[in-house]
């Protein structure tokens, strides 16, 4: 029997595989994933951003585990010479509007302990000749990352401690007993101590399947992005964000140089019609239905109802979608949005209709279920792994 099984090969579930072997070497730790590689789903579908934790509400996990995810994530690059570059961000306020709103997130950020540079309009000339705005914050310690270098490099370490990751692995059943948790997997049945789940955009019924009570539900948003020709290369040094609406989920579209080089555009947001469907277009009939007949869906979309009508005419509309990022950069054309992967965001919508922002996790005397793990979850992997960990050890004590 092992000690741990762990579901879900992306970054937070290596990085809980990795702490509980640091913890206690020669336990008996297996990581399942259904798909053919680790980090295949979000991890390696996300912005590439170590965030530093600027926008987070003061005393939520989200601000405690970024701000100590922005070191750890570039301690452990530099201990395993994965690339990564600490360029910064620019918060661009464009209105008088949006100064009110990017004073406001100075205090938040203030109060989470977060190193910020307010930004006259004449120095954020000097600073991005392209970009346009009245005022800017500049975050310093934002950086950029591979993060599904940094997922590999975790799976490496994994089994290199005597533990298994096993792609092509997907779960079919979990049964919890008195001592144990029995799993049925496409690599045959595993019994182990304890169980945990880091499923991602399945979450809650990886969780159902478990036999927890779930009311809430996974609801998929796709973040598309563009990028920009090579000849755009250096239109900005720094990550441009705009102000993001407060009672908005998601932070807008914003340019951010990639640690390959290229510059992206985005992401956007619009509700997605398959949960791991990251194609344009994609379409699952299992994924709709499973939002359409959820009740806290429809408490949800009347108060963002008109901000999901204009993401779905900016996603089919390359003017609409350039229109948002003109505010702050008027240099870009339509021929300069290049095509480049979608994201998926799990946004997790309780039965009362309330988006869940902070991470959420439920559990049961044998299993530990990751049930929200929203942005930034990847610059927060490292401590969340700690955090499970100190969990686990608990239950198997």
């Amino acid at each position: 029997m092992d000690d741990v099984v762990i579901i879900g090969a992306g970054i937070v579930g290596l990085a809980t595989a990795k702490a509980l072997l640091d913890r206690r070497p020669g336990m008996q730790v297996t990581v399942l994933e259904k798909a053919d590689d680790v980090a295949s789903g979000q991890t390696s579908h996300n912005s590439g951003v170590i965030h530093a934790g600027l926008y987070y509400a003061p005393g939520s996990l989200k601000a405690r585990l970024c701000r100590a995810g922005e070191v750890a994530t570039k301690r452990y690059c530099d201990q395993h010479g994965i690339p990564y570059a600490t360029i910064g961000k620019l918060v661009v306020a464009t209105s008088d509007l949006e100064v009110e709103r990017m004073h406001a997130l100075a205090g938040r950020a203030a109060q989470n302990g977060i190193e910020l540079e307010r930004i006259e309009e004449a120095r954020l000339r000097e600073m991005e000749p392209n970009i346009a705005g009245q005022e800017a914050l500049l975050s310093p310690a934002t950086g950029i990352v591979d993060f599904r270098r940094v997922a590999r490099a975790l799976a490496s370490e994994v089994n290199e401690a005597g533990g298994r990751v096993v792609t092509r692995a997907r779960v079919r059943s979990i049964t919890e007993r008195a001592d144990g948790v029995h799993v049925e997997s496409d690599c045959g049945p595993i019994a182990a101590r304890t169980l945990v789940a880091c499923a991602g955009l399945q979450a809650d019924r990886v969780a159902r399947m478990g036999g927890l009570e779930v009311d809430f539900r996974i609801v998929p948003f796709r973040g598309e992005y563009y990028q920009l020709p090579s000849s755009q290369n250096h239109i900005v040094e720094r990550m441009i964000y705009p102000v993001p609406d407060p009672d908005l989920p998601f932070l807008g579209v914003h340019l951010t140089p990639m640690i390959d080089g290229r510059i992206t555009v985005g992401p956007n947001a619009v509700l997605g019609l398959a949960r791991e469907g990251y194609p344009k277009g994609s379409v699952n009939l299992r994924d709709v239905a499973s939002f359409l007949t959820f009740p806290g869906l429809w408490r949800f979309a009347p108060g963002y109802l008109g901000t999901g009508l204009t993401e779905m005419k900016n996603s089919l509309s390359k003017t609409g979608y350039l229109s948002l990022v003109h505010k702050y950069c008027p240099s870009l054309t339509v021929d300069d949005l290049l095509p480049y992967p979608a994201g998926i965001r799990a946004q997790a919508i309780s039965s009362d209709g309330k988006s869940i922002e902070d991470f959420l996790v439920r559990s049961s005397n044998r299993q530990l279920h990751v049930c929200n793990a929203p942005s930034p979850a990847a610059t927060s992997a490292l401590p969340i792994g700690e955090m499970i960990a100190d969990q686990v050890v608990e239950k198997l004590a």
